[in-house]
């Protein structure tokens, strides 16, 4: 399986969450990642950062934090040009995957920790 190196927008060290468990999945099922939020911190080996950094590299966003706060950071994801971007349940965005699509960028309306268990990532 190839490297989808991801940038998982909406990282927490909060153990219970759920951008947690898919940090240190994609990490054991051999994807590096990119881990961006509010806090510092590290999760799966990987510090957290500030949506500042554009990484070029990026073949997959995934999202995990809601609508309503992801409008300051249209910018920030469609400059990073990901192949994709997953919106995970609870942040889909019909306006975000509109200019995602214009600036040909795939979207996917899914769960990334159910695509990595059913090897389908």
């Amino acid at each position: 399986m190839a490297n989808k190196k991801t940038l998982i927008l909406g990282a927490t060290t909060n153990a219970a969450r759920y951008a947690y468990l898919a940090a240190n999945k994609l990490i054991m099922h051999g994807h590096s990642i990119v881990n961006v939020g509010l806090k510092e911190g590290m999760v799966a080996g990987v510090p957290i950062e500030k949506a500042e950094t554009i990484h070029p590299d990026i073949d997959t966003v995934t999202l995990y934090i809601g609508p309503n706060h992801q409008a300051p950071l249209y910018n920030y994801i469609l400059n990073t040009h990901p192949k994709r971007i997953i919106f995970n349940p609870g942040t889909e965005n019909a306006e975000l995957q509109q200019l995602a699509s214009s600036n040909g960028i795939e979207t996917e309306n899914a769960c990334t920790l159910v695509l990595l268990s059913i090897g389908e990532y």
